[in-house]
């Protein structure tokens, strides 16, 4: 059975002066149950605070799926690749099912320094 993952990717959180922006590297994905899957974003600040994962499936709100420090294996279903120097990060889902396809979101906070 093939599932669809659409990926949308958030505007950044924290900063009001709009300078830090994050992109998704595709659009959307189609992929067998039982694939694996990545998904990614770049993003341009250079102080960041966290990033954030989010999922969204039809009719409900978003749900928080993880704040992302470093790479870190969550479980047996995802894997967070975080690569600070080039500034990108990847959700892997390991063995897709119907049940992930959604909208994925990533936000990011950065530190906010000075005096506005």
């Amino acid at each position: 059975m093939l599932l669809s993952l659409f990926l949308l990717f958030s505007t950044m959180v924290g900063n009001s002066l709009g300078e830090d922006a994050i992109t998704s590297t595709s659009r959307e994905e189609h992929v067998l149950c039982g694939s694996s899957v990545t998904l990614s974003c770049n993003y341009s600040a250079l102080n960041l605070n966290n990033l954030q994962s989010y999922h969204q499936h039809p009719g409900s709100k978003p749900e928080f799926l993880i704040v992302i420090y470093a790479e870190e294996k969550i479980d047996k279903w995802f894997t967070v690749k975080h690569d600070k120097t080039n500034r990108h990060v990847q959700l892997e889902i390991s063995s897709a099912e119907v049940t992930d396809s959604a909208l994925y979101y990533c936000a990011l906070q950065s530190t906010v320094t000075g005096n506005p």
